[in-house]
């Protein structure tokens, strides 16, 4: 067994509220379970017990309703949690508030270097109360669509509470995303209200949004109201030019603030409206319900991200990524939100450090990719300042590599709890991630979560052995499985999206497999693996090895028709100064052939000057796969930067 990279203190587990948890559950049911461990074994047998358990210790506000709690559970499509619970979400996530916490910071936002500002406790129950009032005024009420199309900032989450408290369903997406790209994603789900910036920050440039949102709002006639936020100036210029538009200020203040009503709905009843990347087609529209998400969120952040009241939290995200739901969720444990919006590597590597440095963080949330190029760029945090305050660091997005691991143990912290985690739009959660009690090996996702049947299944759908790569599953219903897809008639989107593959199993799409060390390590997409000669590689094996090396951005790799049989091509972005010389290609298979296998090494090493992602940031091996074959792709609106396809069209070095 390898030797684990940090380890808890006894002192230290005994503080966490997975510690916590655990001697609940051993007083409540008359068990013994020694550890963390013996707890997920019975979290996924004992399904009932444990998620009426994750209800009461994590204080959820709301009616439980009769047991039985769990019903249908071998049939994971027919399965319900709490069937006659009523409850609401931002009445969850404002319950810690009061009034000997009033002047407490409960959100903090950083716009890049352009400015900060702090709202206290009682500015965003002040705010939501009148927010709630306006959108009462228009006659929103539950099961009503409100839609934003924002940056991280804290109106958005305003909005949201205020929109959830009337039990309206709220979805949003970033304002990057172009005209087509917002289109096709609220245009299926008609809201009733749109929230809108005057503009937003990126890379130190103001970005114009005014005739984006022109265009946009012409062509959603559900929209009765469209709100415009102050951000880089001239919301009343821009709302004037907008249809049914008012300047969210101006409408706070024509209502005083009064205690926040909240309507109670069922456990199952629409939450959020995620949409999946819609880079092979149209996306789909995920929706979540309310019992659901703040059960597993709770969850989440009180057993395996072990956030307190009073912590600060950050997770680098855009409205766009689940990831900003999460964090959302994160001020029902009483902690904190650090909001930043813009690049995080604006105007330098340094800019979260500073104010994770600032503002005393506790837990940061970030990608692989973030970890990867900070560490790129040769900032070394550590050597700047000191992070006394720093428990946890959460990286998704994409695998963390061994030499991302590294990095965060040596320049940056040394004694923190690292946790890959991974799940998706699919669960707005994880299905793997940390555990503050147990110990961190490089490259290794540390655990299942607690109430996640989670398993490797190989192609003939029995669990892998240790080691053996396969697919991501999990056995048994969760309450954070999506409710439906919008406008699914007979739900046959959602089946083929993870029940088709294996029977009463949920399949997630990700290549994986279990370590020695009672760990997962994630390998990258299943329908992006390579198959050259029938063999299933992961492209996370390859990109491991070819990004330890100091000329290499970043790296996208496909498998490519040739020939009656399939090639693995790799495409390299460089940093500047540097192309892909002989000496280069060599040095990067041999890395290859040693650090992964001689089945891992590329027939083709392409140098290209940008690699095609999502709007989170993810590298999209399929549209460049489709592209390289011909294929039409016909949702590029999904891609942060769509004009890098063209580099692939007809590529001269593919023919040979």
């Amino acid at each position: 067994m390898t030797q684990p990279l940090w380890s808890p203190h006894l002192e230290r587990i005994a503080a966490t509220h997975m510690d916590a948890f655990r001697k609940f559950i051993n007083v409540r049911h008359g068990v013994n379970l020694a550890d963390s461990l013996a707890l997920h074994a019975f979290s996924i047998t004992q399904l009932a017990p444990f998620w009426d358990a994750v209800w009461d210790h994590c204080g959820i506000v709301g009616d439980k309703g009769a047991a039985p709690y769990v019903t249908n559970e071998s049939q994971m499509l027919e399965t319900r949690f709490f069937p006659t619970a009523k409850l609401n979400y931002a009445e969850n996530l404002l319950r810690t508030y009061t009034p000997d916490r009033a002047k407490d910071d409960a959100m903090v936002f950083w716009a890049e270097d352009k400015f900060q500002r702090e709202l206290t406790w009682a500015d965003v129950v002040a705010q939501v109360s009148q927010f709630q009032q306006v959108l009462q005024s228009w006659g929103v009420q539950a099961g009503d669509r409100v839609a934003a199309f924002m940056p991280n900032m804290p109106e958005t989450y305003i909005a949201m509470l205020a929109a959830t408290s009337l039990g309206a369903v709220w979805s949003s997406c970033s304002p990057d995303f172009g005209e087509r790209g917002v289109l096709d994603r609220f245009g299926q789900i008609e809201p009733k209200v749109l929230i809108v910036c005057d503009g937003y920050w990126y890379n130190g440039k103001k970005i114009e949004v005014v005739e984006k949102l022109k265009a946009i709002t012409a062509q959603l006639p559900s929209v009765q109201h469209t709100v415009v936020v102050r951000y880089v100036g001239g919301a009343e210029a821009v709302a004037k030019q907008l249809p049914n538009a008012q300047v969210f200020d101006a409408l706070l203040v024509a209502h005083d603030p009064k205690p926040i009503t909240y309507t109670r709905v069922a456990f199952n009843a629409p939450l959020f409206i995620l949409f999946s990347s819609g880079t092979t087609g149209a996306p789909k529209c995920i929706v979540h319900g309310v019992g659901g998400t703040l059960l597993q969120h709770a969850k989440e952040h009180a057993f395996h991200c072990d956030i307190h009241a009073g912590d600060k939290v950050l997770y680098f995200t855009t409205c766009g990524w689940m990831m900003w739901n999460w964090l959302a969720s994160a001020l029902g444990t009483g902690a904190t939100l650090l909001l930043y919006d813009g690049s995080p590597l604006a105007p330098s590597p340094s800019i979260l450090f500073e104010y994770a440095k600032a503002e005393n963080m506790t837990f940061f949330g970030t990608s692989a990719k973030y970890i990867e190029s900070v560490n790129k760029s040769g900032y070394q945090p550590s050597a700047q300042q000191s992070l006394p305050a720093l428990r946890a660091i959460a990286s998704t997005g994409s695998p963390l590599s061994q030499e991302g691991f590294d990095f965060v143990y040596e320049h940056i912290k040394n004694d923190l709890h690292l946790a890959s985690i991974s799940g998706g739009t699919d669960i707005v959660s994880c299905f793997v991630l940390g555990d503050p009690t147990q110990a961190v090996f490089s490259g290794e996702i540390q655990t299942a979560g607690l109430g996640m049947a989670v398993d490797v299944f190989t192609d003939a759908g029995t669990p892998a052995p240790i080691g053996e790569k396969g697919e991501l599953v999990c056995t048994k219903p969760f309450p954070a499985m999506p409710i439906m897809f919008w406008n699914d008639d007979g739900h046959k989107k959602y089946k083929a999206a993870y029940f088709e593959r294996f029977s009463n199993i949920w399949c997630h799409g990700d290549f994986a497999e279990k370590t020695a060390n009672g760990g997962i390590i994630i390998h990258g997409r299943s329908d992006a693996t390579l198959n050259p000669g029938g063999v299933r590689i992961g492209t996370a094996e390859l990109y491991a090895q070819v990004e330890k090396s100091d000329e290499v951005l970043e790296s996208l790799a496909i498998g490519q028709e040739w020939q009656g049989d399939v090639r693995i091509v790799l495409f390299v972005r460089l940093q500047d100064g540097f192309t892909l010389s002989d000496e280069l290609v060599a040095r990067l298979k041999a890395d290859i052939k040693t650090g992964a296998s001689p089945r891992h090494v590329p027939a083709k090493i392409i140098q290209v000057g940008d690699l095609p992602r999502t709007k989170s940031g993810k590298l999209t091996e399929l549209a460049v796969r489709d592209v390289v074959h011909g294929r039409n792709i016909n949702n590029k609106e999904a891609l942060a930067n769509p004009e890098a396809l063209e580099l692939f069209k007809n590529m001269p070095a593919l023919q040979l």
